[in-house]
């Protein structure tokens, strides 16, 4: 852990790694504390008692706000997330305690969708597969064998449609993927994504509703939150529903599938691959959240997985930590900040 700054300034408690120049830059205007070195982060016990007595947060996807958390630091006035879904922190009552909750909305977009695309591809093509072949040095030279499945003519089914599903169906387009999508509020009318329909038509994406769009996909994206209603959309009835040898790619949150029924659909040949960013171990939010990945997931030939990297591109990342950074120091300077998710029932306390 390091603090960087000087004495009687607000404190802003880091809970993770960040570029040099952003924790100069929080420098700038309050005493920041961080974890001492690339890739660490404060586990959540020592969070808590960090932010005790701290006037900002700025917080990860590890991390989980909740009425508890909030009790032990009541100075707190903001907690900027460098995220965009927000389903770990408690935004009602973050604005009961006058604390504002800051999210970044589109910054993520655009590296989840090449990861997503590239996770596609990957499953479809067996590439995790062929790779672990080579390092075993047995290659001997090309055979008819590994053959996977394409995405010219095939049908991607999305599963929500938001920034991300949208982003992703767009860079799908130029492969002549057709896109059809299942979300409860329909694209704006006339929206066109290049080459979103059979190769070379460049259709208008059409929306279907859960079942048809299951049945009729040869590779299902789900690109949506994790709320009541999408925990385990993807379960043993869903999957079953799936075209036998379909593919599924998810980088929406991990427990919007039932990780237990994929692999027994990859056991049985339901589905022809898995892959995903994201993982039910995650969901903190969630009190009964498995503790692991299920074994015989990881375990599954068929399966490529990244730990969760959708935002992982270095310039990004530091765009993200600066915007956060930002978000707290209007806070501090009295302003309302760019991208809250609420709205305090009382100023904060004094810094």
């Amino acid at each position: 852990m390091r603090t960087v700054g000087a004495e009687n300034r607000p404190r802003v408690v880091v809970t993770h790694w960040v570029h040099p120049e952003i924790a100069e830059y929080l420098a700038s205007f309050c005493d920041p504390v961080l974890p001492a070195g690339p890739g660490q982060v404060f586990p959540p016990g020592k969070a808590a008692d960090l932010v005790a007595d701290a006037t900002g947060l700025i917080t990860g996807m590890s991390d989980r706000v909740d009425e508890a958390f909030l009790a032990g630091c009541p100075r707190l006035r903001v907690i900027s997330a460098t995220l965009k879904g927000y389903d770990n922190f408690d935004a009602d009552a973050c604005a009961r305690r006058g604390v504002w909750l800051a999210i970044l909305p589109d910054l993520l977009t655009a590296p989840t969708a090449e990861l997503a695309v590239g996770l596609i591809i990957g499953v479809m093509r067996r590439v995790a597969e062929a790779d672990r072949e080579m390092r075993q040095g047995t290659f001997a030279g090309w055979r008819p064998r590994l053959y996977g499945a394409g995405l010219d003519g095939a049908t991607a089914g999305f599963v929500g449609m938001g920034q991300v599903g949208r982003a992703v169906a767009r860079r799908l387009g130029g492969f002549g993927t057709r896109i059809v999508y299942c979300d409860p509020r329909p694209v704006p009318s006339g929206t066109v994504l290049p080459g979103a329909g059979l190769p070379g038509s460049g259709a208008e994406v059409t929306r279907l509703g859960l079942d048809p769009l299951l049945e009729l996909s040869d590779v299902v994206v789900l690109a949506l939150p994790l709320t009541a209603g999408t925990r385990h959309l993807l379960g043993v009835e869903a999957l079953a529903r799936m075209r036998p040898g379909a593919f599924l790619v998810n980088v929406g949150r991990g427990s919007v599938v039932d990780e237990d029924a994929v692999a027994a659909a990859l056991e049985s040949g339901q589905l022809g691959g898995y892959a995903a960013d994201v993982f039910a171990m995650e969901d903190w939010a969630l009190p009964d959240r498995p503790r692991r990945i299920p074994p015989r997931l990881l375990a599954h030939p068929r399966t490529l997985f990244t730990p969760h990297l959708g935002s992982a591109v270095d310039a990004v990342r530091r765009q993200m930590s600066r915007e956060a950074a930002r978000q707290v120091h209007q806070v501090l300077r009295g302003e309302r900040p760019d991208h809250a998710v609420n709205e305090p029932a009382r100023p904060g306390p004094a810094p």
